[in-house]
Protein backbone atom coordinates (compact mmCIF):
# COMPACT_ATOMS: atom_id res chain seq x y z
CA UNK A 1 0.00 0.00 0.00
CA UNK A 2 1.09 3.38 -0.99
CA UNK A 3 1.96 6.28 1.80
CA UNK A 4 -1.03 8.26 2.58
CA UNK A 5 -1.02 11.56 4.05
CA UNK A 6 -3.56 13.36 5.99
CA UNK A 7 -4.29 16.91 7.56
CA UNK A 8 -6.39 16.87 10.88
CA UNK A 9 -7.63 20.79 12.35
CA UNK A 10 -8.98 19.40 15.75
CA UNK A 11 -7.80 16.46 18.13
CA UNK A 12 -11.74 15.68 17.22
CA UNK A 13 -10.29 15.47 13.68
CA UNK A 14 -7.58 13.15 14.87
CA UNK A 15 -9.45 11.07 16.64
CA UNK A 16 -12.15 10.83 13.97
CA UNK A 17 -8.81 9.74 11.64
CA UNK A 18 -7.81 7.15 13.86
CA UNK A 19 -11.76 5.56 13.37
CA UNK A 20 -11.60 5.31 10.16
CA UNK A 21 -8.11 4.01 10.09
CA UNK A 22 -8.97 1.20 12.63
CA UNK A 23 -10.14 -1.71 10.29
CA UNK A 24 -7.48 -1.92 8.27
CA UNK A 25 -4.75 -1.78 10.55
CA UNK A 26 -3.06 -5.06 11.72
CA UNK A 27 -0.40 -6.38 13.49
CA UNK A 28 2.29 -3.71 14.71
CA UNK A 29 1.61 -0.11 14.34
CA UNK A 30 4.36 1.97 15.15
CA UNK A 31 3.10 5.91 15.92
CA UNK A 32 5.84 8.43 15.44
CA UNK A 33 6.16 11.37 16.49
CA UNK A 34 7.36 14.26 19.26
CA UNK A 35 5.90 14.86 22.13
CA UNK A 36 2.38 16.33 21.81
CA UNK A 37 2.14 14.90 18.43
CA UNK A 38 -1.40 13.35 18.50
CA UNK A 39 -0.13 9.56 18.88
CA UNK A 40 -2.69 9.09 21.71
CA UNK A 41 -5.31 11.13 20.55
CA UNK A 42 -5.19 8.94 17.50
CA UNK A 43 -4.82 5.69 19.37
CA UNK A 44 -8.09 7.08 20.86
CA UNK A 45 -9.94 6.96 17.61
CA UNK A 46 -8.15 3.51 16.58
CA UNK A 47 -9.01 1.69 20.13
CA UNK A 48 -12.93 3.10 19.89
CA UNK A 49 -13.29 1.92 15.61
CA UNK A 50 -12.06 -1.20 16.57
CA UNK A 51 -14.98 -1.48 19.28
CA UNK A 52 -11.94 -2.02 22.38
CA UNK A 53 -13.07 0.68 24.52
CA UNK A 54 -14.84 4.16 24.17
CA UNK A 55 -12.20 6.92 22.98
CA UNK A 56 -12.32 8.60 26.58
CA UNK A 57 -11.04 5.52 28.40
CA UNK A 58 -8.04 5.33 26.22
CA UNK A 59 -4.74 6.99 28.00
CA UNK A 60 -1.38 7.14 27.71
CA UNK A 61 0.64 4.20 29.45
CA UNK A 62 3.62 6.11 29.72
CA UNK A 63 4.29 4.59 33.44
CA UNK A 64 2.56 1.56 32.98
CA UNK A 65 4.11 0.52 29.83
CA UNK A 66 0.91 -1.77 28.12
CA UNK A 67 -2.72 -0.78 28.02
CA UNK A 68 -5.08 -3.67 26.79
CA UNK A 69 -8.32 -2.86 25.30
CA UNK A 70 -10.93 -5.27 24.95
CA UNK A 71 -10.81 -9.14 25.18
CA UNK A 72 -12.19 -10.73 22.64
CA UNK A 73 -10.12 -8.97 19.73
CA UNK A 74 -7.53 -6.95 22.17
CA UNK A 75 -5.98 -3.79 21.28
CA UNK A 76 -2.05 -3.47 22.80
CA UNK A 77 -1.33 0.34 23.52
CA UNK A 78 2.38 0.25 24.57
CA UNK A 79 4.60 3.43 24.97
CA UNK A 80 8.41 2.83 25.12
CA UNK A 81 9.68 6.38 26.07
CA UNK A 82 10.41 5.60 29.41
CA UNK A 83 12.83 2.76 28.11
CA UNK A 84 16.49 3.15 27.87
CA UNK A 85 17.62 -0.45 26.66
CA UNK A 86 16.68 -3.38 24.28
CA UNK A 87 16.87 -5.07 27.57
CA UNK A 88 14.25 -3.60 29.18
CA UNK A 89 11.51 -3.88 25.96
CA UNK A 90 12.35 -7.34 25.54
CA UNK A 91 11.01 -8.02 28.93
CA UNK A 92 7.64 -6.99 27.95
CA UNK A 93 7.11 -9.57 25.69
CA UNK A 94 6.30 -8.04 22.42
CA UNK A 95 7.18 -10.87 20.58
CA UNK A 96 4.48 -13.26 21.74
CA UNK A 97 2.18 -9.70 21.32
CA UNK A 98 3.32 -9.72 17.61
CA UNK A 99 2.96 -13.71 17.33
CA UNK A 100 -1.04 -12.95 19.04
CA UNK A 101 -2.72 -11.44 16.24
CA UNK A 102 -4.01 -8.50 18.13
CA UNK A 103 -3.22 -5.11 16.95
CA UNK A 104 -0.56 -3.22 18.48
CA UNK A 105 0.44 0.37 18.61
CA UNK A 106 3.32 1.23 19.60
CA UNK A 107 4.72 4.97 20.78
CA UNK A 108 8.67 5.64 20.33
CA UNK A 109 9.44 2.04 19.28
CA UNK A 110 11.14 3.49 16.41
CA UNK A 111 13.85 3.57 19.27
CA UNK A 112 14.78 -0.11 18.91
CA UNK A 113 14.21 -0.53 15.26
CA UNK A 114 16.27 -4.05 16.10
CA UNK A 115 13.50 -5.19 17.87
CA UNK A 116 10.27 -4.77 16.03
CA UNK A 117 8.47 -6.59 12.95
CA UNK A 118 9.74 -6.21 9.69
CA UNK A 119 6.24 -6.60 8.51
CA UNK A 120 4.55 -3.02 10.08
CA UNK A 121 2.48 -0.09 9.44
CA UNK A 122 4.16 3.44 10.63
CA UNK A 123 2.29 6.05 11.64
CA UNK A 124 4.14 9.60 11.37
CA UNK A 125 2.58 12.13 13.37
CA UNK A 126 4.12 15.82 13.09
CA UNK A 127 2.61 18.95 14.83
CA UNK A 128 1.86 21.84 12.02
CA UNK A 129 0.24 24.46 14.77
CA UNK A 130 -1.15 23.75 17.65
CA UNK A 131 -4.78 22.16 15.82
CA UNK A 132 -3.71 20.91 13.18
CA UNK A 133 -1.52 17.95 12.74
CA UNK A 134 -0.10 15.74 9.24
CA UNK A 135 -0.10 12.17 9.29
CA UNK A 136 1.40 9.62 7.28
CA UNK A 137 0.34 6.64 7.22
CA UNK A 138 3.02 3.70 5.63
CA UNK A 139 2.96 -0.18 5.46
CA UNK A 140 6.19 -1.45 5.48
CA UNK A 141 8.01 -4.95 4.78
CA UNK A 142 11.41 -4.53 5.99
CA UNK A 143 13.87 -8.19 5.86
CA UNK A 144 15.26 -8.58 9.47
CA UNK A 145 18.13 -10.79 9.35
Amino acid sequence: MPSRTFHTKSAEETVALGRNLAEELRGAVLLIGNLGAGKTTLTKGIVEGRGAAVADAVSSPTFTLIHQYGEENPVFHIDLYRLDEAKQVESLGLDDLFGSGALVLLEWAERFPALMPGDRTEIRLRAVSEDEREITVSSLSVNQS
